[in-house]
């Protein structure tokens, strides 16, 4: 296989796409490799995070007249926003989601969905082997017990696939604090969904007397 490093490795917000696959209720209600409230709290980070960056954003379900909905909290993020409903189990065999994606123009496919061992690994799996530079957020995923999650994702790297958490990710995109556009924007996110930083951060203003303020 060919090793993944090298700066030209690393994630680039204006090379990224972001396809976020059922995150709904019939699956977060038999997923156990995780807190589920975690897997919310993460996947609505990591939106938007995307939103922040403009990284262009793919919603996906499948069957959601019976599956349910995607999770208000990340819709929320992309209001009026499409959300592509498949029968495909497998996303990278629903031509309407890949065309979406195709016609972002960017190549690195960066993943997220309900069940890792389902959901994720196969669109992964199929788009890595066409060539596309994938990522899988695995904080933002989920199986349905922890062995098919961590087997999931061990499949997954031995096909190629990146392994990051929804931090990494926009750790990655912002590389620099003097992207002062950006960073700007990372505080609110951090503060309402990374827990003891973000807690930290607002001490921190609280100590210097520079109350944070939610850029518009």
């Amino acid at each position: 296989m060919t090793f993944r490093n090298g700066l030209d490795s690393l994630l680039r917000p204006e090379d990224s796409v972001l396809v976020l696959i059922d995150h709904q209720p019939y699956q977060l209600a038999n997923l156990n490799s995780h807190d589920p409230q975690a897997v919310v709290n993460n996947t609505t980070a990591l939106a938007k995070l995307a939103k922040a960056f403009k990284v262009p954003t793919i919603l996906t379900s499948v069957i959601a007249d019976r599956g349910g909905q995607l999770f208000k909290q990340v819709t929320d993020v992309f209001p009026g926003q499409e959300v592509i409903d498949r029968t495909f189990i497998n996303t990278w065999e629903d031509k309407p989601t890949v065309d979406a994606v195709r016609a972002t123009g960017r190549k690195q496919l960066i993943i997220a969905g309900l069940w890792t061992e389902v959901c994720v690994a196969m669109p992964a799996i199929q788009a890595v082997g066409e060539g596309w530079d994938v990522t899988v957020v695995t904080d933002a995923s989920g199986g349905t017990t922890l062995e098919a999650h961590e087997v999931a994702i061990q499949r997954m790297i031995a096909a190629g696939v990146n392994m990051m958490t929804w931090i990494a990710v926009g750790s990655e995109w912002q590389r620099d604090w003097a992207r002062l556009e950006t960073a700007a924007l990372l505080p609110e996110i951090l503060i309402d969904h990374c827990g003891g930083s973000g807690i930290a951060y607002m001490w921190e203003q609280q100590l210097l007397n520079t109350p944070f303020v939610a850029a518009e």
